[in-house]
């Protein structure tokens, strides 16, 4: 058998690794009832400002060709595809010290390390733009002969990829399967066989009937219906009883929305198993590409567009769309400063509940508008352990690390993809998706609670599969997003508020964000801001483009 580079270094590396995890686990023992850390960003005390309304008059105007509010990944995808379009003279406005949105990450001595979003699924070889984009960026180093993206093995996941801790022990994978019985494991294998067919289902207009982006999959009513169903009712519509089935899919809908099956557009929950169909040269199609600092490493190749047009700190408060021209007044809390910024475009990369805040509203986006748009709150805690955890029993810990009927989504090992592996300190990054509320209530909980009660709550979550957590945490950071992403709630993807709030504004206000896709992702986020930019290149006059 053909041993690759990375298998070989990874070989090599695991010995150093062991060697160093075997010297005295408890030596540097330390019980504390207090943790150390912190809450940090993003700003919500500055960010809550707009619920105050008007700031000020501001004190200086400046002039740009184009704004973009927002330096998340959509933001950071339009300032690209702006770039790229010829157009220089924009500026991107955030609110946040740190560009990425919910892909920021951050670091310590020994590894980086996400805050949110920590991996990218290989991309189906239909989303040319995002190939490219990853070509651009040599994670895609080319093609083979079939037309197959080969991939730099540094940035696809390390084995051991994902494991499980079920029935007091770590499986491999995260479908339950120790120790079911032939009725449950029957009900999955025909769960999984209902989602290949979808994933192989076409609409009566030719497209894929669950696709990503969003926008590019079918609108036949076949399936569209299914958007009008929780995943709950099309679980029991279909017979699906098994609470070990029912907990997977429950999981993978708080993983990546946020909600509850109770709460989860049927059709969004069957998009997440169906509309994935990528191929690879030298993968499996279900991969993903992962770094230390999660999807942070693709925010700072989205930054190379930039060349010093980013203002950190500063949070749009107020846009006026005038005849010809656009306002977007400014608060710089770095220099606590208004200023105006008079500029010909805007690119609103925000989630709509901002919008709400800050353009003044017409007769299609009132406040009946924009209820449709609820967001799930979230915590992720960044643990700095000064070892590895034990593993006690069955799979070795992995990249993904996942407790059974936990509240919880369970923790990433950050060091997982550093070379070599014998860091100084270890991070595990553990994220609770704050679903058993309805999102205001668990927001506000959220802001409430003190850095010491999450600890507390992490920490007892963390003891039933690591035992000795106590006495190797050293530290727990905490970061709370509060309208984390978009809830695919039901009606939510068909429904008009969604196309609405797409629709540029007298070719002068245009909007990108993934929450107009209903789903919140890289992909679709890039896809938006990409959409955006394009929509307002296509809007310019030639005199507009002399930047």
């Amino acid at each position: 058998m053909k041993i690759s580079r990375k298998s070989f270094l990874l070989s090599g590396l695991a010995a150093l690794g062991s060697l160093s995890g075997a010297l005295s686990l408890f030596s540097c023992a330390r019980k504390s009832q207090v943790v150390p850390g912190a809450i940090v960003g993003p700003n919500a005390k500055v960010g809550h400002l707009l619920r105050k309304g008007n700031l000020g008059v501001p004190t200086r105007t400046v002039e740009h060709s184009v704004v973009i509010v927002g330096g998340g990944v959509s933001g950071l995808s339009a300032a690209r595809t702006l770039k790229r379009g010829g157009i220089t003279d924009f500026v991107l406005l955030e609110l946040d010290e740190n560009l990425g949105g919910n892909s920021v990450s951050g670091s310590n001595v020994s590894t980086e390390y996400p805050w949110g979003a920590h991996y990218l699924p290989l991309p189906n070889l239909d989303n040319t733009e995002l190939l490219a984009f990853l070509e651009e960026h040599r994670i895609i180093t080319g093609y083979d002969a079939e037309g197959r993206p080969i991939y730099n093995e540094y940035h696809l996941c390390f084995d051991p990829e994902d494991r499980l801790y079920f029935k007091g022990q770590w499986q491999e994978g995260l479908v339950p399967h120790l120790g079911l019985g032939t009725t449950d494991q029957a009900e999955i294998k025909r769960f999984f066989e209902l989602m290949a067919q979808y994933k192989q289902a076409k609409g009566t207009d030719g497209k894929w009937a669950f696709t990503i982006p969003v926008a590019h999959s079918s609108a036949d009513e076949t399936y569209l219906r299914l958007d009008w169903l929780t995943m709950e009712q099309f679980l029991k519509e279909q017979d699906f009883r098994s609470p070990y089935l029912r907990w997977y899919v429950n999981y993978c809908c708080r993983d990546d929305f946020g909600t509850e099956l109770k709460d989860t557009s049927a059709w969004a929950g069957i998009h997440y198993f169906a509309s994935r169909r990528a191929v690879a040269a030298n993968a499996e199609a279900s991969a993903v590409l992962t770094w230390p600092e999660g999807n942070g490493f693709l925010v700072k190749q989205l930054r190379q567009s930039l060349s010093g047009q980013e203002q950190t700190k500063s949070m749009a408060y107020r846009i006026t769309l005038q005849e010809g021209k656009v306002l977007v007044d400014t608060y710089d809390w770095k220099s606590r400063e208004l200023i105006r910024i008079r500029a010909n475009k805007v690119i609103l990369a925000v989630p709509q509940f901002i919008v709400q805040r800050i353009l003044k509203p017409d007769a299609q986006r009132n406040a009946a508008f924009y209820q449709s748009f609820t967001y799930a709150p979230w915590l992720v805690a960044n643990l700095m352990l000064s070892q590895k955890p034990e593993t006690n029993s069955g799979a070795p810990l992995s990249w993904d690390n996942v407790f059974y009927d936990s509240p919880s989504l369970g923790y990433v090992y950050a060091n997982h993809m550093n070379l070599p592996r014998h860091p100084e300190k270890h991070v595990l990054t553990y994220y609770l998706p704050l679903s058993d509320a309805s999102p205001k209530i668990a927001r506000i909980d959220a802001y409430r609670r003190s850095h010491e009660a999450w600890s507390a709550r992490i920490m007892a979550d963390m003891r039933k599969v690591h035992p000795e957590i106590d006495q190797l945490v050293e530290r727990i950071d905490l970061k709370v997003w509060g309208h984390g992403m978009i809830r695919p709630t039901k009606g939510f993807i068909s429904g008009q508020e969604r196309q609405k709030a797409a629709q540029p504004i007298n070719h002068q206000a245009f909007f990108a964000h993934s929450d107009l896709s209903g789903i919140s992702i890289f992909e679709e986020a890039f896809y938006q801001g990409n959409r955006a930019a394009k929509e307002l290149l296509q809007s310019l006059s030639p005199s507009d483009r002399v930047s």
